[in-house]
């Protein structure tokens, strides 16, 4: 089987790896939650590979996202569910559907994009799909996403029917009062871990929330203090090889003076 261009060829490829006589014993043993992690960590690389502007990295990371694609599509289609020419003409009826401005008739064009249009195509969607009595504020908030991203998009939500500080500095001292209520929990003998997990999160939460109302990407902001963090770090390791030393040999106190010089020049 050679390489091709044609999305048929890697439909027919993923069939062969799932085929149960001659197939690949690795690929034949999975399923859709077995898969669904390595689905996440591809999309994660595709960002990774835009992030660092490498467009050969991107090509090959978004072929890997597309495998995955075609991965589930293959084990619905083996389950009597749908198939991948299905899930093509799902996202282009979606596309069309929501896009009359761009797609619809004369006036539609004419019109422009309505705001609003966009939730309530998604409402009509859902309605379409068998959902029924009135969706809560807070439905439809994907649980796999990661923590952060989850935090800001639910409190987001909630600001839409008013439950929501007006000013930053009201979630500031929110802030303030989730770091008192963790140092009491800190206090407290003996120590509940559940206490301070749960204290914990209402502090990061507090702060996904602050970045919000700041109209700050918080994962961007993170993403920039991380590696800020390793430039900083770095820079210790390099000023204790050029005395002979490794972190590991070295004191928290020699480590503290050095971090404090790379703040101060990084």
């Amino acid at each position: 089987m050679t390489p091709s261009r044609d999305i048929a060829r890697l439909i027919e490829i993923m069939a062969a790896l799932r085929d149960k006589d001659r197939g690949c014993p690795w690929d034949i043993e999975q399923d859709f939650g077995s898969i669904a992690p390595y689905t996440i960590e591809e999309a994660y690389e595709v960002a990774d590979a835009i992030a660092r502007g490498d467009m050969g990295d991107l090509r090959d990371e978004l072929g890997d996202l597309l495998l995955q694609v075609v991965y589930h599509a293959r084990m619905a289609e083996e389950a009597g569910a749908f198939a991948f020419p299905d899930v093509v003409e799902a996202i282009t009826a979606k596309l069309i559907r929501r896009h009359p401005h761009v797609f619809g008739d004369a006036d539609a064009r004419a019109a422009g994009a309505a705001n609003g249009f966009w939730e309530k195509a998604k409402a009509a969607e859902k309605l379409a799909r068998g959902a029924t009595g009135p969706a809560g504020v807070l439905d439809g908030v994907p649980v796999a996403l990661p923590a952060l991203m989850r935090a800001i998009k639910l409190q987001a939500r909630a600001s839409t029917v008013g439950f929501d500080w007006n000013d930053p500095r009201a979630v500031l001292a929110k802030i303030r009062e989730e770091i008192v209520e963790i140092e009491a929990e800190l206090d407290r003998m003996p120590q509940s871990a559940e206490r301070v997990e749960e204290e914990l999160g209402d502090i990061l939460f507090a702060v996904a929330n602050l970045a919000r109302h700041l109209k700050v990407d918080a994962e961007q902001a993170l993403t920039g203090t991380n590696v800020k963090f390793i430039r900083r770090f770095k820079a210790i390791e390099a000023a204790l090889a050029a005395r002979g030393k490794t972190p590991a040999q070295s004191s928290l106190a020699e480590m503290e003076e050095l971090w404090q010089q790379a703040k101060a020049t990084t």
